[in-house]
């Protein structure tokens, strides 16, 4: 199953970076367009962040560390992820909740979000712990208010 997994995460990683690498301009969004690759990318990881077993494993035997593949994933794609991330904050899935959380810190640095923001993103206390998911839950719905202009 990792195999697979992992073929499908080469697969969608190709896709946005084709995406990416279109010279065609892409229009702003106003809600009424059809969905992208990109939407299409945020939906498959904001459906995969509860699944337990959607992480990959790094780090040495001794020391091995869990790679959150959805989160990551997410944070990589951005500013655009943020809004169903925002959404996800009200799950009662601890597991979901921490990693909606982690990824929107992440997201929140994406440079063309950042020059919107004047270099202000997501600060979290400790990450990827459940027991700090009311706090970090608090700082992100912070942020959000302060931000959700930016995506209307």
């Amino acid at each position: 199953m990792p195999a697979l997994t992992n073929a499908i995460f080469i697969i969608v990683m190709a896709w946005l970076v084709a995406g990416c690498a279109s010279s065609e301009p892409r229009p702003v969004s106003n809600g009424a367009e059809p969905p992208t690759e990109q939407t299409a990318a945020v939906a498959y990881y904001i459906a995969r962040l509860p699944d337990r077993d959607y992480v990959e494993t790094y780090g040495d035997a001794d020391n091995p560390r869990p790679w959150y593949t959805a989160a990551e994933a997410l944070g990589e794609i951005g500013k655009p992820a943020i809004p169903a991330l925002v959404a996800r904050l009200d799950s009662d899935d601890d597991y979901e909740l921490m990693l909606a959380l982690y990824a929107m810190m992440l997201a929140s640095q994406d440079p063309t979000l950042q020059a919107e923001t004047g270099g202000v993103f997501l600060r979290l206390g400790t990450v990827l712990s459940e027991d700090t998911n009311p706090a970090n839950r608090r700082l992100a719905m912070a942020w959000w208010q302060r931000y959700r202009h930016l995506w209307q």
